[in-house]
């Protein structure tokens, strides 16, 4: 069904995460939908009826006109602007408490889809959105569950939003999506997690939502398509006290060290990255590091990896040599 999967170049350290794209709907050819919304789009009134079709007592109405608006709203940057401009925000907004499944994944998709004209973020976050989101995130379908991720990480983009997200209560449910969905929605619960952490307070609230256990699962898993993304989210929690400890209590060095071990180079690269940050100032857990056995293949990438990952053993706490970077160490 509708469908965006989402990540982005929020950085220049992160390509794991790619730009949001409009829903990518497999219920229609492309030559249907472009019929589907001349056919809706002809004038404005036939706008204005879409609109006021969100507040039909029919329910079958209701779907047709949040179908119709996401469709319309899905490849048109003006057509955005315009349906945002006309009011139909506060109805889809309204109905993603709906009860009928369908019609809460048209509406959450139309928002994304919305969400995609920079103009159009404040609108629907001052239509109330944030907190309306939750509602699909955690109990919508697969599709609506991801868009609403993907729709909370359009609106994260604008740091005040980013904090009202936080505040709002998203991060557990986003965690769940993360765990248990299907594979797109972890991408997507993964994205917006990332995107919320850059703020501390982020930080700590997904820490204290058990967010760890579930990203050093996907970590420990070779098949799970979620590698690269997890340790960039893992990596930015063990910046706050709270994360180091969480790692370091869910068993993650030795996950981390079997990825210096074993894994790909830019794994093994964001693994030494995440072991330095968690030893940096803790004898502790350089002993704990020490013991799963970190030593020989920190030592090997110093010598063999590649020439970032050289950098980043040699250039940061560890010495270059085996000797020193033992007793460093311990």
């Amino acid at each position: 069904m509708g469908r965006s999967s989402c990540g982005g170049d929020y950085d220049d350290r992160s390509s794991d995460f790619s730009d949001i794209n409009s829903d990518r709907s497999g219920e229609f050819s492309p030559t249907s939908a472009d019929d589907l919304r001349r056919g809706l789009f002809r004038n404005s009134s036939d706008l204005d009826r879409l609109i006021s079709d969100l507040e039909s007592p029919s329910l079958d109405t209701q779907r047709e006109a949040a179908l119709g608006l996401r469709l319309l709203a899905k490849d048109s940057p003006d057509r955005r602007l315009r349906i945002a401009e006309s009011g139909a925000v506060p109805p889809l907004v309204a109905l993603l408490s709906s009860t009928d499944p369908k019609l809460q994944e048209y509406c959450v998709t139309a928002l994304l889809n919305l969400s995609l004209c920079e103009e159009n973020k404040t609108i629907i976050a001052d239509a109330g959105a944030i907190k309306s989101l939750l509602k699909p995130l955690k109990s919508g379908t697969s599709t609506a569950r991801g868009n609403a991720a993907c729709a909370l990480v359009r609106l994260s983009q604008i740091e005040d939003f980013k904090i009202a997200i936080g505040r709002s209560g998203a991060i557990p449910p986003l965690i769940t999506l993360l765990e248990k969905g299907e594979i797109r929605g972890k991408k997507d619960a993964a994205t917006a997690l990332y995107l919320l952490c850059s703020l501390r307070d982020n930080k700590i609230r997904a820490v204290q939502s058990g967010i760890m256990r579930p990203l050093l699962e996907l970590l420990a898993d070779p098949d799970s398509m979620m590698l690269d993304k997890a340790a960039m989210v893992v990596k930015i929690l063990v910046t706050v006290p709270e994360g180091k400890t969480a790692l370091v209590e869910e068993n993650g060095i030795a996950v981390l060290v079997e990825i210096v071990e074993v894994g790909s180079q830019k794994l093994k690269e964001m693994s030494v990255g995440i072991l330095f940050q968690i030893c940096e100032d803790s004898v502790t857990n350089r002993v704990l590091v020490t013991r799963e056995g970190a030593i020989p293949p920190l030592v090997a990438l110093s010598q063999s990896g590649t020439t970032r990952a050289r950098q980043k053993v040699n250039n940061r706490c560890f010495p270059l040599t085996a000797v020193n970077l033992f007793m460093f160490m311990i």
